[in-house]
């Protein structure tokens, strides 16, 4: 792995660096960047402008970890309150959560009851998202989904590219139909279980992209999003895509607020399905540390916002 890249990710997982490097104004003004506020409000008002652009959403609140059962309580309520809310102004926008934002580590029964809650107050023609967190917590995370999976149809899961293991994940879950949203990953794995060079990252995310549209995917009417800004790559799935047949209106791109703002708009133009993830809240620092850790590059970014007036 890159050492800038194990840096960044290290301090994302740094006590200290959590709790004081939020204060920093220009950490909040590099911050800022990728997320339109700490708000709710903030989140909807950015997705009603990229509605107006034809760009759909999925809406993030920052968080995770939870370690009480009336915090988890309240983040279930607030997730709630947000269907209403996307309800009432009619955005095309959907919902995404973790499942340790849940209550996961405390309990998966009491995890999944929340999960539960959400799912059937989710309009039935949109997916709720689970996000998939580190390593550890793939297996529950999974079998959480197939628990509700076949209680609720209008639930999606997060699959990670730079994990050895998500093809044999993909063995099982194309034939059930499932949702799925396509990463790269972003948290800090050992060699052991994942790709450490990005180029070979890059090549398993296209062969699972790949699968992910395949005729057998398409016959189980998966749905795919794939998230990456990864022109490059955007560009190739879109080659073999047509060369394959694949209708444009199956593929689905997902991207960052903030980032590839030109590339969204071309893709929607193009006839292509593009959805930006908007996140929000104050527990944004580990989020925005994983965003500059999946192109250490934008730590000049960074930079100058630190010598920025």
């Amino acid at each position: 792995m890159n050492p800038m890249r194990r840096f960044i990710l290290a301090a994302a997982q740094n006590p200290w660096m959590r709790e004081h490097a939020p204060r920093f104004g220009f950490m909040r003004r590099a911050a800022a960047r990728f997320l339109p506020g700490e708000d709710v409000q903030d989140a909807v008002t950015a997705a009603r402008a990229l509605a107006a652009k034809g760009i759909q959403s999925v809406l993030s609140r920052l968080g995770e970890n939870i370690r009480d059962r009336d915090e988890a309580a309240a983040v279930t309520r607030h997730f709630l309150e947000l269907n209403d809310r996307i309800r009432a102004t009619g955005i095309p926008a959907e919902i995404t959560v973790k499942l340790t934002q849940l209550g996961l580590d405390l309990d998966p029964n009491l995890c999944y009851e929340n999960l539960a809650t959400l799912i059937q107050n989710s309009p039935a023609e949109k997916i709720l998202w689970i996000d998939m967190e580190q390593s550890p917590y793939v297996d529950v995370s999974l079998e959480l989904y197939r628990r509700a999976r076949k209680a609720y149809s209008n639930v999606g899961i997060c699959l990670q590219a730079y994990l050895y293991r998500t093809e044999k994940d993909l063995d099982r879950l194309i034939p059930e139909g499932a949702a799925i949203r396509l990463v790269k990953g972003a948290y800090n794995e050992p060699a052991e279980i994942a790709y450490p060079k990005k180029k070979d990252v890059d090549e398993n995310f296209l062969h699972l992209a790949q699968r992910l549209l395949s005729p057998e995917a398409r016959r189980a009417r998966v749905r795919v999003a794939i998230a990456t800004h990864d022109r490059a790559l955007i560009s190739r799935v879109i080659a073999w895509a047509a060369d394959q047949g694949v209708p444009k209106n199956l593929l689905e791109f997902q991207m960052l607020y903030g980032i590839q703002r030109a590339e969204q708009l071309r893709l929607v133009q193009a006839g292509y399905r593009c959805g930006v993830l908007i996140s929000y809240g104050t527990f944004w620092f580990p989020w925005f540390m994983r965003r500059l850790a999946e192109r250490p590059a934008n730590v000049v970014f960074l930079a100058r916002n630190l010598f920025s007036n």
